[in-house]
């Protein structure tokens, strides 16, 4: 029974590495609120293209100025 203790051990300080801070998710620490930004700037290109698409849309049905 000892001989399985000794192993886990073993293989428990073997990956203590992959917990440590400078090696999980740096991408996400190194650039705080860029998801934000992606979502946001991503809404904006929705709305803009539902804007332009309502806006050109209003604007077939209105007269020119100088034309009756």
């Amino acid at each position: 029974m000892g001989a399985g203790k000794n192993t886990a051990e073993f293989f428990r300080r073997r990956d203590e590495w992959r917990k440590h801070p400078m090696l999980g998710n740096q991408f996400r620490h190194a650039t705080p609120g860029l998801g934000i930004a992606l979502v946001a700037f991503g809404v904006y290109l929705v709305a803009e293209q539902v804007y332009n698409k309502a806006n050109a849309s209003s604007s077939s049905h209105h007269v020119k100025a100088g034309e009756h």
